[in-house]
């Protein structure tokens, strides 16, 4: 009763914060799918954002300019793949891989040789991190019954970087199925012969969904290694990459379903901090902790297996496209 009473409390405000990151990824991922790229790089891009804004973060004791700094690196790492897979036209899953694996081998030797902690930064604080804002009349509201303990204990005290991704998802909507370019990158996604033949460039198109790519998994990044924590350690991501698209595909490609599918990862996580290692089962004993920590991850597969059905991906998606003569 008392594990459950604390579960109400804590479960909100933490649902929110541990989706944030994946919400963000999962975002990225529809972008650059919905292009046509289908991008398993995902983590590489979120690593290496949290690596560049925790390091500017502590060298110039300013948030903003790490946040700059992830999301300049998340482009680079994301034009790298554009290059590998649209001029190129190399397998995607492949680049993909690869960017994750370079980024985690470079961000530990660098954090490594740099600052000599096993690829730790410095620890972050006061201007260097995003603090916690504290939305207008969430004191005044925080003993009003239901409105105050969603208000001020879930909604309010959450990273600037939070607020920000949440406000994507009505922005994805808008850009995706109002605008000019949401109409031509949905086109691209699914024919790009057809966009081709309309004098649009695919490549170009293209690019600009795997830049959008980077700035939303800089953003992630930066989150992690200023906001969520106060420092960069090797690995911090995760595989918060991987549940993200995992996400995407539950969502089936939509952004207000993708936003559902992280909040519902993020309740998994949030259950699995709240029970750590005291779980205790009458008649089995104690449940191992590495078990608990890996039943966001168990429960995702079971989701995806279990409730989403056929997922059909853009046409193009994964497809090289060569133009015609």
């Amino acid at each position: 009763m008392d594990f459950l009473m604390t579960l109400g409390i804590t479960a909100p405000a933490a649902t929110i914060r541990l989706a944030t990151p994946l919400l963000l990824c999962c975002l990225a991922g529809l972008y650059s799918e919905r292009s046509g790229i289908v991008d398993i790089g995902l983590e590489g891009k979120m690593l290496a954002g949290a690596f560049a804004a925790a390091v500017v973060a502590s060298t110039y004791d300013s948030a903003l300019l790490g946040l700059a700094a992830a999301i300049i690196t998340a482009i680079a790492f994301a034009v790298l793949h554009g290059i590998a897979s649209i001029n190129y036209r190399g397998n995607q899953i492949v680049s993909g891989v690869a960017i994750n694996q370079l980024a985690v081998g470079l961000t530990a030797f660098l954090g490594n040789t740099w600052y000599g902690q096993g690829g730790r930064t410095p620890d972050l604080s006061g201007s260097a991190r995003f603090l916690p804002i504290d939305l207008p009349g969430a004191a005044a509201l925080a003993h009003v019954p239901v409105i105050g303990p969603i208000y001020s204990g879930a909604l309010s005290e959450q990273s600037p970087l939070t607020y920000f991704a949440f406000l994507c998802v009505p922005l994805t909507v808008w850009a995706v199925y109002r605008t000019r370019f949401g109409l031509r990158l949905r086109a691209v996604g699914e024919n790009p012969q057809a966009v081709d033949t309309a004098g649009i460039s695919v490549a170009w198109l293209r690019y600009r969904a795997v830049i959008i790519c980077g700035v939303l998994t800089g953003v992630a990044g930066a989150f992690l290694s200023t906001s969520y924590s106060a420092a960069f350690v090797p690995n911090m991501t995760g595989g918060r990459g991987y549940m993200g698209l995992a996400a995407l595909i539950f969502a089936k490609w939509r952004p207000w379903q993708s936003m559902g599918a992280c909040l519902l990862f993020g309740l998994l996580n949030a259950i699995a901090n709240q029970m750590g290692s005291n779980m205790v089962i009458p008649g089995i004993g104690n449940i191992p902790s590495e078990l608990i920590d890996a039943m966001p991850y168990i429960l995702t597969v079971l989701m995806l297996a279990g409730f989403v059905g056929t997922a059909h991906p853009p046409k193009a998606a994964g497809v090289p496209y060569v133009k015609e003569r």
